[in-house]
């Protein structure tokens, strides 16, 4: 994965000002064929369309934004829901393209199609959904376990916690007046946390495991966008479908891990990483921002990134999560 700001890239301009005729065009290779009718889909991170083919069917047109992710990472992205899909798991599997491979490229620029999943995010999770769900991420890590990507990182603190720091110190992103206390307050959360990491096994995870990832429809969920696949703990993806940091949230998480268990093996020690799990997320969270700072749809988006008053909220929610922490230990 780049390292650098992906807004600096060569594609950037080029990636905001794709047309609909380009889409289309990726989209018919293969020979299928575009309707007309093309709707932009929600996501801040890659250009996704919804577009109808004329049999009636419709398709999903994703194209990634440029020095996010190399070649390889996309296909190992691929190959990951390739293998869950043979496993019978809930995805949406890329649809080959006219050179016998997922992954096309138009004016530079990567993409992939997908068929159109039916279905809604769910606001809320009812326990048999928890139930559900905590069988079938069990079944997603099994498949996640069985390989090692090449080009795909490692959720750790020095990558989703030093890594960053290093980046927005490195770009400039701080302000004079909040850098020093930013710094020393990730510092302080690394040093706690790191320990609690030790021993803990790691495989490919989805990593972005929120219910707006996941399509609630007739026949259950279907788990969608991959793009942060990753190498990292089961616990990654846990915490994200229940979040919530309350008692109710607390509750759902064990019975979630409690139906996990009754299929793979769960350590409930893990659990003790939700809460350094969430401040690295903050972390990446303002990193992720800011790498993309100058795209439009992110400065009309996130107006206040970058002032005084946005890293002092920052600092208070990393001081927050360090009193969890602290009290917990």
């Amino acid at each position: 994965m780049t390292q650098g700001s992906i807004d600096k890239h060569p594609l950037a301009e080029r990636f905001y000002r794709l047309t609909p005729e380009e889409v289309a065009d990726a989209v018919e290779v293969g020979g299928r064929r575009c309707t007309g009718r093309f709707t932009p889909l929600n996501s801040y991170e890659n250009r996704v369309y919804q577009l109808e083919l004329d049999d009636d069917s419709l398709v999903v047109g994703k194209f990634y934004r440029p020095g996010r992710w190399t070649r390889e990472a996309i296909g190992e992205e691929h190959a990951f829901l390739s293998e869950l899909g043979a496993a019978g798991f809930p995805v949406a599997e890329p649809l080959a393209l006219a050179s016998d491979t997922t992954i096309g490229e138009v004016v530079g620029i990567s993409y992939a199609i997908f068929p159109k999943v039916v279905g809604r995010a769910p606001q809320e999770l009812d326990d048999a959904q928890v139930k559900e769900l905590g069988r079938l991420l069990a079944r997603l890590h099994e498949v996640g376990a069985r390989r090692s990507p090449r080009a795909r990182s490692v959720l750790s603190p020095a990558t989703y916690g030093r890594g960053e720091l290093d980046h927005l110190l490195a770009e400039g992103h701080l302000p004079d007046e909040v850098r020093a206390v930013y710094a020393a307050s990730v510092e302080a959360l690394l040093g706690r946390i790191e320990p609690l990491f030790a021993g803990v096994p790691t495989h490919r995870i989805h990593a972005d495991c929120h219910l707006g990832n996941l399509l609630w429809g007739r026949q259950g969920p279907t788990f969608v966008d991959f793009d942060d696949m990753t190498v990292g703990p089961a616990v990654q993806d846990v915490w994200m479908l229940v979040p919530s940091a309350d008692e109710e949230g607390n509750r759902q998480r064990r019975l979630l891990v409690k139906e996990y268990a009754e299929h793979r093996a769960f350590d409930p020690a893990w659990l003790r990483l939700v809460e350094p799990l969430r401040a690295l997320r903050f972390i990446r969270y303002s990193t992720w921002i800011a790498r993309r700072r100058n795209d439009p749809s992110f400065r009309r988006t996130f107006p206040e990134f970058g002032t005084v008053q946005y890293w002092q909220r920052e600092v208070q929610d990393l001081r927050e999560q360090i009193a969890r922490i602290d009290a917990s230990m």
